[in-house]
């Protein structure tokens, strides 16, 4: 793996492609095109990686090659991002959730700017450091911005085949060093320790046979949690089919952050 990746963090954008997990992510790498793999493979040497042999069968699409790639991304996996994925899954949704109440309470600059230090607008353009000189243009479709919780250094762009602007940021929401249980605080002496522990899973979606699951509760007990939730503002809910589905409004979250403040 270190030959595809540079300590400028960087690498080959088919290989780590935006996905929901690791076997949709896994699919999508292997089902890089030729040309695509031939082309990021070269782009990387041109910053800093020696054009090894093994790169060369990845760029010629060398089945064995590919399996090889295969294998270092599912035990690299395994060894350094399995055992800690529930604590980053809540990481990156509780920092995606606070990025969202930035967009949405002070606007786009305000929410880009904030993605690393030293950012700034002139006019219409998007300054921010980097290592090298570069220069993207956006054409209307978009950007996706994606925290990091194990990059602390400027920021990483990556633009997609679909035309959209991949920006990889550091993550200003900590991730815990161990497992342990949130300690009682004041939002639990204000809202119940269950109440409390169901808002903070909320901030990202979850049905009410989540949530029971979460809570170790009865579906009914989780039922009636996000009930006085719901009605104290702190959270939403909407029918999809027999699924009902919450999470956190503007207010949920600002508690939360006040909270753990």
């Amino acid at each position: 793996m270190l030959q595809l990746i540079s300590p400028l963090g960087a690498g080959p954008l088919f290989l780590d492609p935006p996905s929901h997990d690791l076997d949709e992510g896994m699919d999508q790498v292997l089902s890089t095109p030729r040309a695509e793999a031939r082309a990021e493979l070269h782009r990387m040497c041109a910053i800093d990686r020696p054009l090894t042999l093994w790169m060369r069968h990845l760029a010629d699409r060398d089945r064995d090659a590919w399996q090889i790639l295969k294998q270092a991304v599912l035990t690299g996996h395994a060894a350094l991002i399995a055992e800690a994925w529930p604590r980053i899954r809540v990481g990156f949704d509780a920092e995606t959730a606070w990025r969202a109440r930035i967009l949405a309470c002070q606007g786009l600059h305000a929410a880009l700017t904030g993605l690393a230090p030293s950012i700034r607008w002139h006019g219409m353009t998007l300054e921010a450091p980097f290592p090298r000189d570069l220069e993207l243009t956006l054409h209307g479709q978009g950007i996706i911005l994606q925290p990091s919780l194990f990059w602390a250094d400027h920021l990483l762009a990556a633009p997609q085949p679909d035309g959209r602007l991949l920006l990889i940021y550091p993550a200003v929401t900590p991730l815990p060093l161990r497992n342990t249980s949130t300690p009682d605080g004041p939002l639990s002496a204000l809202v119940g320790t269950t109440r409390a522990q169901a808002l903070r899973l909320l901030v990202r979606q979850h049905t009410t046979t989540d949530l029971a699951r979460e809570l170790a509760v009865s579906p009914a007990a989780a039922s009636m949690q996000a009930k006085i939730l719901r009605d104290a503002g702190l959270i939403v809910s909407q029918r999809d089919g027999k699924a009902m589905w919450h999470w956190c409004t503007a207010l949920g979250l600002d508690l939360l952050v006040h909270g753990r403040a």
